[in-house]
């Protein structure tokens, strides 16, 4: 796994070949990973200063941090709200699926199937209740009836399917919570 101490920054420098099992993160190593989780608009400058370190440090520690894969991507969120005047509000549906078969193969087929699908934002294997929970997104809901028949109905392992619509969003905060 990986480790979270106090370790000397020329430890994490050294590393070579760069393996998940075996980082190591130093304190402003996980000073950078929060303030970039938090906005990763920061220049590099400011995200220096924000970790207490030099900008090629920085920049460094950056490099390395998303070359052991520890930063998947850097995107930008978006407000459904302030664009629904272009969008729609659309309707966001979370989903519980039970399969019939729940064998890894059909998991694996399944889970395929509806990542593949550009309407399913989230996809979870959950234990106990339903095998998957998924949060979906469409325009409407002629699109979610068109959805559900593509990704559920069509697929005779999907025993039961059900469906809990948003009324609002309260919270959204993509954040992997960091042990400081």
């Amino acid at each position: 796994g990986i480790e979270f101490n106090n370790v000397d920054t020329r430890e994490f420098n050294s590393v070579k070949n760069i393996d998940m099992e075996q980082i190591t993160l130093a304190d402003t190593d996980i000073r950078l990973l929060d303030a970039l989780q938090h906005d990763a608009s920061l220049s590099n400058q400011d995200l220096a200063a924000l970790a207490h370190v030099s900008p090629p440090t920085c920049l460094r520690r950056v490099k390395r941090l998303r070359d052991a894969g520890l930063i998947e991507r850097q995107i930008a969120l978006l407000s459904p709200d302030r664009l629904s005047h272009i969008t729609g509000h659309g309707l966001t549906a979370l989903v519980e699926i039970t399969l019939d078969h729940q064998g890894t193969d059909h998991q694996e087929a399944f889970e395929a199937r509806v990542v593949a699908d550009a309407a399913v934002q989230q996809c979870y294997r959950v234990s106990p209740g339903p095998d998957f929970v998924l949060v979906v997104h469409v325009a409407d809901m002629p699109q979610y009836l068109a959805l559900a028949q593509r990704l559920f109905t069509s697929n005779a392992n999907v025993r039961n399917v059900k469906a809990f619509f948003s009324t609002k969003r309260a919270k959204f905060e993509p954040k992997v919570l960091l042990a400081q």
